[in-house]
């Protein structure tokens, strides 16, 4: 008889039917965490990436004058992003530039607080420079020759045939590019005056750019501090990191 294969392949199914929403109720495998892209993470006991356009700072800058004061000039959160030019030029270069520079002074006791100036700015060197060339520059020559031809000549007769006059031309053409070693170029955001111990100046957002810039280029930014009195100067410089483009 059939009857005991029938019930055993209903079991089966109904067996079957009862493990199937059990095993797709389970949560999915999540793959094997790949690993870190050494550009993103950090190395162990090394310091994190700076932000997208964050420069390092170099330590601060200090001098003592022959009179006793100590200048002293620092720079803190410096940015230098570099974008798209709006003359879309190959040979302009453009900069967002941002920061705080801080002067500091002290020194013996005076009855007036010290004075001077405390200006800021960057230096962009171009690599190969044709803002003072000629550029590009298509340069040409062209000329007419003319010619006379006797036909006809020999012994018997001593008149030619005939005369043949010709004109031969000429043209030439080149292209010439007027290229010139890198040059600095200094641009200077900020010349404040002051009168205290302590001056500072803050730039955000500031964008710079310089033409005829051919090749790689580099930025970096500058401060000078200056204390001045009626007989003398005292000049302190702070270079912050070159960023290469």
């Amino acid at each position: 008889m059939l009857i005991r294969p029938l019930v055993l392949s209903v079991g089966f199914l109904l067996a079957s039917a009862i493990v199937a929403p059990a095993a797709s109720g389970e949560p999915a495998v999540e793959p094997a965490a790949t690993e870190a892209s050494p550009s993103v993470a950090a190395a162990p006991g090394q310091p994190a990436e700076a932000p997208s356009g964050m420069v390092v700072s170099p330590p601060p800058v200090t001098t003592t004058s022959p009179d006793g004061w100590t200048l002293s000039l620092a720079a803190e959160e410096e940015t230098q992003r570099p974008i798209a030019p709006l003359t879309t030029a190959l040979s302009t270069r453009e900069y967002e530039v941002g920061g705080t520079y801080t002067g500091t002074m002290t020194g013996p006791a005076e009855d007036e607080p010290p004075r001077g100036m405390l200006e800021v700015g960057y230096q962009i060197g171009c690599g190969i420079d044709m803002s003072t060339s000629n550029g590009v520059a298509l340069t040409g020559t062209a000329g007419i020759t003319p010619s006379i031809g006797i036909l006809g000549v020999d012994v018997i007769g001593p008149f030619p045939d005939a005369i043949l006059p010709g004109v031969a031309g000429n043209l030439g053409g080149a292209i010439t590019i007027g290229l010139k070693p890198g040059i600095i170029n200094v641009v200077t955001v900020a010349e404040k005056e002051f009168t205290g111990a302590e001056p500072w100046v803050m730039v955000d957002g500031f964008r710079i750019k310089i033409d005829g810039c051919v090749g790689e280029s580099f930025i970096r930014s500058y401060a000078v501090l200056t204390r001045s009195t009626d007989v003398s100067d005292a000049i302190l410089a702070y270079y912050g990191e070159t960023t290469k483009v």
